[in-house]
């Protein structure tokens, strides 16, 4: 009969413990550190070789999920077109929905890549913009609108009118059906129902066409006083506002940025598609010729001092204040504004609030 290994093993073990007593103890703990080992592999190798099948299953799914995450991630980076696979969902997501897939703190300078971005918006490239308009060009076809002595004095008495109202007692009384005071951020995207009819203001630049006799009254009332606007990105629709969020996310990834932290980031400087004002005409962006960049400093020039002062008398209001960005979810943006009405815009400006606090008040 064949002697195994272990019979082997031990018969040294116990015969060495024979010859020389001094080496009995060793030899015990030799044997029972063998042993343990040998019935440890031994139920191991019966273990892996009865379940062989369910190990191969599980690294053939480990190596699949592996391609497929490489793949992907070389997808995103290099076709910016596959960075639309988000549009499905991000008219919905939540500020808290990307926060909560990116746990571990973000070690990139986010301020300076932010001012960095911004400073990029410069109006040089026409394949980044809008095509940009004077005052002068836009009110070329409306000066016998708007230079009528009528026009004026009608802004003037509601504005005072207005004012007189939120100094009353009574509480104004405001609709949510409202189209003036629809309510579109991250977490109330556009209603699939919702209509309106495109107007144009210059060549291919369009609004709401419902807002357009208050937009041209208040481009008027800024060029008497001397103020010189330009506006850009009025009505945008769903495949421009995409392409600008692309835009960013490919921006920030570039900048070593994980593609959960790009969007996170990408959605405080434009609005997730969907979610965007620009989509239903009510929102407009201005810069001047002294000031052609969309970033903070707009709001310390003679433009955006004017827009912040008197764009409520003509139904504006500044949509993304500053210190209002927890609320918002959207920085600090001086040179956007939206259109809610003469009413709603005088409350909101003299109220500070921003249109989700209003909201939370009076609809």
């Amino acid at each position: 009969m064949k002697t195994t290994f272990r019979e082997k093993f031990m018969q040294r073990c116990m015969k060495r413990a024979r010859k020389n007593r001094f080496l009995k103890y060793l030899s015990l703990a030799e044997m029972t550190l063998f042993l343990s080992g040998y019935h440890v592999v031994r139920h191991l190798s019966r273990h892996f070789a009865s379940n062989a099948r369910r190990y191969v299953g599980v690294a053939f799914t480990l190596l699949f999920f592996m391609s497929s995450c490489s793949f992907s991630f070389a997808v995103f980076t290099g076709q910016s077109s596959f960075i639309n696979v988000q549009e499905t969902y991000s008219a919905v997501v939540d500020d808290s929905d990307v926060a909560f897939a990116v746990e571990k703190e973000v070690t990139h300078d986010e301020n300076s890549l932010l001012e960095e971005d911004r400073i990029s918006t410069e109006y040089e490239n026409p394949e980044d913009v809008e095509n940009t308009y004077t005052i002068e060009d836009i009110l070329e076809d409306t000066e016998l609108y708007l230079r009528g002595e009528e026009a004026q004095t009608e802004v003037t008495e509601d504005t005072e009118t207005l004012t007189a109202d939120t100094q009353s007692e009574e509480e104004p009384v405001f609709d949510s059906s409202d189209w003036r005071l629809v309510l579109v951020n991250k977490q109330h995207p556009i209603p699939e129902d919702y209509s309106f009819n495109l107007g144009t203001i210059k060549e291919n630049m369009q609004c709401d066409e419902r807002i357009i006799p208050d937009l041209l009254a208040m481009l008027q009332a800024a060029k008497d006083d001397g103020v010189s606007l330009l506006i850009c990105s009025p009505y945008r629709n769903q495949d421009r506002q995409e392409w600008l969020f692309d835009k960013k996310i490919k921006l920030y990834m570039e900048q070593g940025y994980s593609y959960m932290e790009a969007y996170k980031t990408a959605s405080q400087t434009v609005t997730i598609p969907g979610a965007s004002e620009h989509q239903i005409g009510l929102s407009l962006d201005f810069f001047s010729s002294d000031y052609t960049l969309l970033n903070e400093g707009f709001g310390d020039t003679e433009a955006g001092k004017w827009l912040a002062e008197h764009s409520c008398e003509y139904g504006f209001i500044l949509r993304y204040p500053d210190g209002k960005e927890y609320i918002t979810s959207i920085e600090y943006e001086p040179w956007h504004f939206r259109y809610v009405g003469k009413e709603a815009a005088t409350i909101m400006t003299q109220d500070n609030l921003c249109l989700e606090e209003f909201w939370d008040k009076y609809l």
